[in-house]
């Protein structure tokens, strides 16, 4: 089980991994081992995802997820196979909770007024003296 929320786990059985070779680290071990993990995972089909869940995955992780509903994540950094699945693991890990998170309520702040006053009065500030560049220009013609 792969514990995402403290009420969300994912069985490893609902995880797919694949191989192939990687272009990281690993000198000449790089062409003959096959060190890339990639992490496929089905939303669509998942039964440990309840359907806000699901469909919160699908809208937030929209550029991660195919058309056929698999969420992808590619490890290539480590030099071993086994480093690389944990480090697969661990960033879909991230993901879920990241996606999944209850996003707070913005509360909107008012700007105090001294705050507009100094931003009205610089703004006043470099128009005139833009102005007065306008008429040292005239002035030298």
């Amino acid at each position: 089980m792969v514990r995402i929320l403290e009420d969300l786990d994912i069985p490893e059985g609902e995880l797919t991994f694949t191989t192939s070779r990687s272009s990281g680290p690993g000198g000449q071990n790089v062409n003959k081992v096959n060190t890339r993990v990639t992490l496929l995972f089905d939303v669509d089909a998942s039964s440990s995802l309840s359907a806000e869940q699901r469909q919160a995955l699908r809208t937030r992780l929209a550029g991660r997820i195919n058309r056929e509903g698999v969420l992808r994540v590619v490890s290539q950094r480590h030099r071993t196979q086994l480093a690389n699945r944990e480090a697969a693991v661990q960033r879909f890990v991230d993901l879920l909770r990241e996606a999944l998170a209850e996003e707070r309520e913005r509360v909107p702040v008012k700007v105090p007024q001294t705050v507009n006053e100094k931003r009205l009065e610089a703004k006043r500030r470099r128009s005139r003296t833009k102005r007065e560049r306008m008429v040292d220009l005239d002035e030298e013609y």
